[in-house]
């Protein structure tokens, strides 16, 4: 169908539609406030965190491309992305349940890849089914409300552990293996979420029927996973010019995110609470901190991106992107100095800016710039865009021996000096070179691509 021509759908719908990524980013939530403390508990040391968490990247990368590839040319009774959906929740569910009943750290590696590989085939026919359902006109706020369900999420799920203390369950509360029931009771709540909240969306809001067009055109494709390799190597070489500038953008602000994510609880120990030791109450009090810090960037990120819709529209959604990834810089390289609880909070507001456009804006740009036909495996490859700085961020900063010889460069330890507080400088001028190098993009521009037709 002719993008021009999709039906104007209601602004419930798109809530309704977007309400799966509610359970979605509530998961994503749960990782990044949780699998550092859950490995540190299990036994490992700091400098490992980076190369312990590469499921999600490596995942991604395999992951997303292939799934999206195939949704484009899938046709079942219950559409082209949906069946995707439905898996992924299930493995998604599954993964979270068993997560906080890790008894080693190999066993939180297993249960962290099975929960990703979730997480991934649902997220990246997401992204498409906003595009295929929503004309150019709605997906500003189609994917503007994606991220603000995005921060929504993820600051329920922060802000979880805190509120179960409060209604008094005792934070020092842990099993045999270290690892709190706070966080064993949120990860429960979060495997009903993302199972439940994805049923609703497709449920409420199902895919646009395939025009006979589209039909003719997904059955005219060659079929199994050699043509869906050729496929996303095709889609490679003729990958449209914005999506490739994107490509310097998505570099830095992942590499600084991954950067942030990983060792702000440390960073929060040490100047906050004084303390490098996991096993220690400062080091608890410190996740707990964290977590009232991420629900509240969250917050502000879930509330900033209703905000964005009309600046985007007025001013671009380049330039606003800009300006946001801008203020996250800043916040990241105030951050280590702070020693008071309380202007932690002040300080983070950035991140929350940065943070609710991350997952908004750039969508934005890349939607405009793709052809329909392919709008999945692009989104596929958009998202290894993501993964690869996190696994370039993991192979910088920790280093393993293998046997064979040592993996990595190891700079938390060398050139960084064991210091999480400037694993964040870092990440604070990375986000100021993303600010740059999203400037460079030119919007709404897009490369016409051979063999496929142009519009349906």
């Amino acid at each position: 169908m002719d993008d021009a021509r999709k039906p104007h759908v209601t602004l419930g719908q798109i809530l309704s539609m977007n309400l799966g990524f509610l359970g979605l980013q509530f998961s994503f939530g749960l990782q990044q406030g949780n699998m550092g403390p859950i490995y540190s508990f299990l036994g490992a040391e700091e400098s490992q965190l980076p190369l312990l968490q590469l499921a999600g990247p490596l995942t991604g990368l395999i992951v997303q491309p292939i799934v999206g590839a195939l949704s484009d040319r899938t046709l079942s009774k219950l559409g082209r992305r949906t069946p995707y959906f439905l898996v992924g929740a299930i493995m998604c569910a599954v993964g979270l349940f068993f997560m906080p009943l890790s008894v080693s750290i190999m066993s939180a590696v297993a249960w962290l890849w099975i929960l990703d590989a979730g997480n991934n085939i649902t997220m990246e026919p997401y992204r498409a089914y906003v595009a295929d359902r929503l004309n150019p006109e709605q997906r500003q706020a189609g994917f503007l409300t994606q991220s603000a369900f995005t921060g929504l999420a993820q600051m329920l799920a922060f802000l979880t552990p805190s509120v179960l203390v409060l209604m008094g369950m005792d934070r020092d509360w842990v099993d045999q293996h270290n690892i709190p029931y706070t966080v064993r009771t949120v990860f429960w709540v979060g495997a009903v979420l993302s199972l439940a909240t994805i049923v609703w969306s497709v449920t409420r809001v199902p895919e646009l029927p395939l025009t006979a067009r589209e039909r003719e055109w997904i059955e005219s494709q060659p079929k199994g996973f050699a043509a869906t390799f050729v496929e996303i190597g095709s889609a490679l070489r003729v990958m449209p010019t914005p999506m490739r500038k994107l490509g310097v953008m998505m570099l830095f602000q992942w590499f600084a995110m991954s950067g942030y994510w990983g060792y702000v609880i440390y960073t929060i120990g040490r100047s906050v609470y004084d303390t490098a030791d996991p096993a220690s109450d400062g080091f608890r009090q410190a996740v707990l901190t964290n977590g009232e810090m991420a629900a509240f960037y969250n917050g502000i990120a879930f509330l900033g991106a209703f905000a964005m819709v009309p600046i985007a529209r007025r001013i671009g959604a380049g330039p606003l992107h800009a300006l946001m990834l801008a203020a996250g810089g800043v916040s990241m390289l105030l951050l280590p100095g702070v020693t008071d609880k309380a202007m932690l909070f002040a300080v983070i507001i950035g991140v929350g800016l940065a943070w609710g456009s991350i997952m908004g804006n750039p969508y934005i740009i890349l939607s405009n710039s793709i052809p329909p036909e392919r709008v999945g495996v692009y989104m596929g490859i958009f998202n290894m865009m993501i993964v690869i700085p996190m696994l370039l961020f993991a192979f910088v900063m920790s280093s393993v021996n293998l046997g064979f010889g040592q993996i990595g460069l190891g700079l938390y330890d060398g050139l960084l000096g064991g210091d999480p507080r400037n694993v964040l400088r870092v990440s604070g001028v990375c986000m100021f070179i993303a600010a740059l190098a999203v400037l460079w993009v030119r919007e709404g521009w897009k490369k016409p691509v051979e063999g496929v037709p142009a519009g349906t």
